[in-house]
C-alpha cells in the first residue's frame, strides 16, 4: 500500500467529495440551495455588477457552466441579470433582495460547519491546511494549459 501522501491528490478528491455532499445537504436545508450555487452568491455579493466571464474565472469553471448556473439563479429570483453599460454582448449580475436573504439564511450553517471541521482538525492544522489549500487553488504553476 502507498503511503498517504503519495496520493494526496486522491485523498483532496474524495475529501472534496464527501465534504460537496454533506455542506449540500446542510446548505439546502438551511437556505435552500447547493453549494455551488452559493459559491456563485458570495462572488456575486462580493462583485457587484460582475460578469458571468469574470464569475466563470472566480468560480474555476466554463463560460458554459456559468451561464446554466446563473440562468438557474436567476429564476430563482438569487440574482438579477442586467445588460453591460459598456459591452453590448456581456451582462452584469447582481444579488436580488432574495439572494441577500439566502446568504443570511446560510451563513449559520457554514460557520457551524467550519467549526466541526476545525474541531475535527484542530485550530493550528485547520488554518494551515486552509492556506495551503488556498495556495493550491491560486498556484500560478499549476494552472491548467488548455
Amino acid at each position: 500500500m502507498a503511503e498517504p501522501d503519495e496520493r494526496l491528490y486522491f485523498s483532496l478528491q474524495r475529501a472534496a467529495h464527501r465534504l460537496r455532499l454533506a455542506a449540500d445537504r446542510r446548505c439546502r436545508a438551511a437556505a435552500g440551495v447547493t453549494t455551488a450555487q452559493l459559491g456563485a452568491l458570495f462572488a456575486v455579493h462580493d462583485e457587484p455588477d460582475i460578469t458571468q466571464q469574470r464569475l466563470a474565472r472566480i468560480l474555476g469553471l466554463r463560460e458554459s457552466a456559468v451561464t446554466a448556473l446563473v440562468t438557474r439563479l436567476v429564476a430563482a429570483d438569487l440574482v438579477i441579470r442586467r445588460p453591460h453599460p459598456r459591452e453590448h454582448r456581456a451582462v452584469t449580475l447582481r444579488l436580488s433582495d432574495h439572494g441577500a436573504a439566502t446568504l443570511r439564511a446560510a451563513q449559520p450553517e457554514i460557520d457551524r460547519f467550519n467549526a466541526e471541521l476545525r474541531a475535527l482538525l484542530g485550530e493550528p492544522t485547520f488554518r494551515q491546511t486552509a492556506t495551503a489549500l488556498h495556495r493550491l487553488a491560486h498556484e500560478e504553476t499549476l494552472t491548467p494549459t488548455d
